[in-house]
């Protein structure tokens, strides 16, 4: 008996250097793997944000759901379950934007709304995509995607958008439907 209780306890402290020999610090392999990774700073449910400018309410974005990336070297929040801003232009009325996702780039300002994307003023006229790209520092609008526009003098649909945020300034590519033309006449008058 005296000999197998000896064999036990010998495998024991065999067994017990073995990983004690074999352990050793992998404190910089886990950082360099953690360095890589790609996860959120923060998740929020049920988010409402209100954009400011000189005290003046300039937009509110209210979110289902918030993801935020701000912690990695490209900055950018995401917003996966959908979103919905109010825009106030200079006089307080209030334009609307809808989409099924959202990503905010917070370097370049750039948003990249996608899936039902849907663009309301204040006037009634709507614009409708499936991606819309707004770029907030220039207050413009871009898309490659097919669109309709309506409002009380245009109802068309076309492929390729550039606008700024009147629509004052567009450039569109095939474009199909109906625009409104007024014709002035000429001042000359002939004797």
């Amino acid at each position: 008996m005296d000999l197998s209780l000896h064999k036990i306890f010998f495998r024991v402290v065999v067994g017990t250097a073995a990983l004690f020999i074999s352990c050793e610090d992998n404190t910089s392999a886990l950082k360099e793997i953690n360095s890589d990774r790609q996860d959120p700073i923060g998740t929020a449910s049920n988010i409402r944000m209100v954009y400011t400018d000189s005290i003046k309410i300039q937009a509110i974005l209210t979110a289902p759901k918030h993801i935020d990336y701000t912690n990695l070297d490209f900055r950018y929040a995401e917003f996966p379950e959908g979103l919905k801003v109010i825009f106030f232009d200079d006089q307080g009325n209030e334009n609307e934007v809808l989409a099924d996702f959202g990503t905010l780039y917070n370097d370049t300002k750039l948003i990249d709304l996608k899936g039902n994307v849907q663009l309301k003023s204040h006037e009634g006229s709507v614009l409708t995509t499936q991606q819309l790209f707004w770029d907030a520092e220039n207050e413009w609008l871009f898309t490659e995607q097919p669109f309709k526009f309506k409002d009380k003098d245009y109802d068309f649909d076309a492929i390729r958008l550039d606008t700024n945020k009147d629509f004052t300034k567009f450039q569109t590519g095939n474009l199909i439907g109906t625009v409104a033309v007024s014709e002035t006449k000429d001042t000359l008058t002939t004797q």
